[in-house]
Formats: structure tokens, sequence, C-alpha cells
């Protein structure tokens, strides 16, 4: 997904306490340096501020960070040698989504509910089992190519 040009995430949002992987294809990229600097932090007040050095790839620029729970992601890039691309002094910054709680699986399989789980496999088999059946004999019927095994009572 491209966010803003020449940056590009690999997922569609920004969720918190998540890992991410940031390519870069822009000014630097462009100019062919030999290696770019992701300077980033989180929040208004820019946060842990970290530098994480990017694997340079015929693509572009790649580096896997991990967020953290703030509200927001501010980054620029650089060379090492003095050279940045801090999108015309106003930096790149993109706001974290909170992770929505109804993705978060509840444990909470209390005893009644192991029954009828049980019985839900069951019944699924069985599903399976009849459709297998029907799958291998009915067209054996269909043709006249089944043969009844003949019992000697």
């Amino acid at each position: 997904m491209e966010l803003t040009k020449n940056i590009f995430f690999n997922t569609d949002k920004l969720v918190a306490n998540s890992t991410v992987k940031i390519s870069y294809t822009g000014k630097l990229f462009q100019e062919q340096a030999e290696e770019v600097f992701i300077h980033y932090g989180f929040g208004s007040e820019w946060n842990n501020i970290t530098d994480v050095k990017m694997e340079k790839t015929e693509l572009g620029f790649q580096a896997e960070i991990t967020l953290d729970d703030s509200d927001s992601l501010h980054f620029c890039f650089n060379d090492g040698n003095g050279n940045w691309d801090n999108n015309d002094n106003q930096n790149y910054s993109f706001e974290i989504e909170e992770l929505p709680t109804s993705l978060i699986l509840q444990d909470d399989l209390s005893l009644d509910s192991r029954p009828r789980l049980r019985r839900a496999y069951i019944w699924s088999k069985k599903i399976r089992l009849t459709i297998y059946k029907i799958i291998t004999y009915l067209p054996k019927l269909i043709s006249g190519n089944y043969k009844r095994k003949i019992s000697n009572d």
C-alpha cells in the first residue's frame, strides 16, 4: 500500500504494537545513495527516536520497525552524508491505530461449550463422509458399473 509518494508499507493500516516493513524509493534512492537510514519517533514529541539502516534492494530501501502504542509515527530519511529527505522540512507523519478489541480472541471455553464443540466436530465428520460416499458411488450407480456383492447365505 502506498501511503505517500515513494513510501510504501506492507500493511493497509499502521496498528499499535505491531511490526511494519517500510519501503522507500524517494530522492535518496533515485540519487543512487549507497546507504539510507530511517530516523523515526513516536507521538507529537518524537518520543523514542531511533535510527535504523535500511537494506538496499532493486526495489528501493527497506526496513522493519516495531510500532509502539503512540498515536502517530514520524520519520525522515538520510544517507549518512548530511543529505536528508524530510518531506520539505515537514517530515513524514502517519497515524497509528489501536488494535480493535473485536480481533482479540477470548479464551472462555467453559465446560458447557465443549460438548457443543464436540458435537459440531462429529457432525462435520459425518457430513464429509457422506459427501465422500456420494462422490465415490453416485457416478458408479448412474453409469451402471456398480456391482453389488451377493452374499451366499
